[in-house]
């Protein structure tokens, strides 16, 4: 053997004897770290999460080196199945100009609002989701869950979103033309408030992206992989998630890698 790789017979006996080499043994180790830090974000977190989360560790290495032991581990994020679009926009109802026009940087807590509603397939049927997000942090300030799509299930979400932020008159509130935003009811309420109404394009869903991309993310790191047996199990798990998990523990790329509610802290506190 050593005579067909052309080295030398003591060489091969040193290397034998040599034990891991530093270089080995610090691949190893992160490894590891990258491992157990994928399973505690329940495999929602590819190599640029990762490395983030390594250097909030004091770690250095780089995002290469990351890439490729996840890759050598046979670990990558969860990837995003299509769903279809349920949003209903023929109807006679008024339809708000689109105030937003895709600026969705905002420098100050409950300027901004989006809405949105999606659904999650369970054994028992069907189950609708609407949000309110909050523009400045991407923390979801209202939601609620429901069988149905209704107005009552955006009516409740926003109501939620008033009771938790309290925000003060000229917020700017949008959504897709969908009717459940865009019915008397759901009108009026905004109203109410003094909120400025404002609505995507018909059709497009980039107006509302930071919505459709918490939906996205969603169903890609709780959804996607389930069985849901049940209604009442859904609940639970996307309770867990949005409360749990999102607002308050997942780094998010808009907001420096920060979780949203670590983000109003340290910006508020500022």
């Amino acid at each position: 053997m050593c005579r067909f790789l052309k080295v030398s017979r003591s060489g091969y006996y040193d290397w034998l004897t040599r034990g891991e080499s530093s270089r080995s043994k610090r691949n190893r180790e992160l490894a590891l770290t990258i491992k157990k830090l994928y399973y505690q974000y329940k495999g929602r977190y590819g190599s640029p999460r990762i490395h983030n989360e390594l250097q909030k560790q004091g770690i250095k290495c780089g995002k290469s080196k990351v890439e490729t032991l996840m890759r050598q581990m046979g670990l990558k994020a969860r990837e995003k199945r299509c769903y279809k679009i349920t949003t209903d926009s023929k109807h006679n109802y008024p339809i708000a100009p689109n105030l937003l026009d895709r600026n969705f940087q905002v420098n100050a807590p409950n300027q901004v609002w989006v809405a949105d509603i999606t659904y999650i397939r369970t054994m028992e049927g069907w189950l609708y989701l609407a949000i309110v997000m909050d523009l400045y942090s991407r923390k979801i300030v209202g939601w609620t869950m429901s069988n149905s799509l209704s107005s009552s299930i955006a009516i409740d979400a926003l109501q939620m979103a008033i009771r938790n932020r309290r925000p003060q008159k000229g917020l700017i509130h949008h959504s897709d033309r969908g009717t459940q935003y865009a019915c008397n009811s759901y009108r009026r309420l905004l109203q109410c408030n003094h909120f400025v109404c404002s609505m995507s394009r018909k059709g497009n869903c980039w107006d509302n992206s930071p919505a459709e991309s918490f939906f996205s993310t969603l169903k890609i790191e709780c959804i996607n992989d389930r069985i849901f047996l049940t209604k009442a199990q859904a609940k639970r798990e996307i309770f867990e998630y949005i409360e749990i998990d999102y607002n308050r523990k997942r780094s998010h790329s808009s907001i420096g890698y920060m979780s949203p509610e670590n983000f109003e802290k340290l910006r508020l506190s500022a």
